[in-house]
C-alpha cells in the first residue's frame, strides 16, 4: 500500500447552555457514535474559514471560529487512512437548530446538544472531547485507532 499524507479536518467545540453539540456523521445512520461538527480542509482556505462552511453545512448554523483547543489524530492502518483534527472552540453568531436541516453532503444525519451527563451515555470519539470542550489547556490527542 502508497503511504498517503494524512487527511486535515477542522472540527468545532459549541458550547450552548452548558451543553456540546455534536453530529452523528454516518450517512444512513450507520453508527451510533458522535463527533464534533466540522470537516475535511480545502486546499486555499484558511482553518476559520473551512469550520465555518463546514459548521454552516452540517447544522445550519453560523459560527465565529476561536482558539483551538486540541489536536487529535486517528488512523486505520489497515486501509492507510490517517487524519489530523484541529478542534476550534466556536459560537454561534446566527441560526438554531432545525431537524429539517439538511447536509448537503448527506453525511450529517442527527445533530442536537448533550449535557456532560449525557456525554456518558452515548459512544464518541476523541475520547479527550468533554476534557476538550469544558477544560481549559490546548490538548495533543495521539494517534486513535478509527472506530465506527
Amino acid at each position: 500500500m502508497k503511504p498517503r499524507s494524512p487527511r486535515l479536518a477542522v472540527r468545532a467545540l459549541i458550547l450552548h447552555q452548558d451543553q456540546l453539540l455534536l453530529v452523528n456523521a454516518f450517512r444512513g445512520a450507520v453508527s451510533d457514535l458522535w463527533c464534533a461538527p466540522g470537516g475535511g480542509v480545502h486546499l486555499g482556505e484558511s482553518l476559520h474559514d473551512n469550520l465555518i462552511r463546514e459548521v454552516h453545512e452540517e447544522t445550519g448554523l453560523t459560527v465565529e471560529v476561536g482558539v483551538p483547543v486540541l489536536v487529535n489524530e486517528f488512523h486505520a492502518p489497515e486501509h492507510g487512512f490517517h487524519q489530523v483534527d484541529f478542534y476550534f472552540r466556536c459560537q454561534i453568531t446566527a441560526g438554531q437548530l432545525d431537524n429539517a436541516w439538511r447536509d448537503p453532503e448527506g453525511v450529517v444525519t442527527k445533530r442536537r446538544f448533550f449535557s456532560r451527563e449525557e456525554m456518558a451515555r452515548i459512544r464518541y470519539k476523541p475520547d479527550s472531547l468533554p476534557e476538550a470542550a469544558w477544560g481549559g489547556a490546548m490538548l495533543y490527542d495521539p494517534l486513535e485507532l478509527l472506530v465506527r
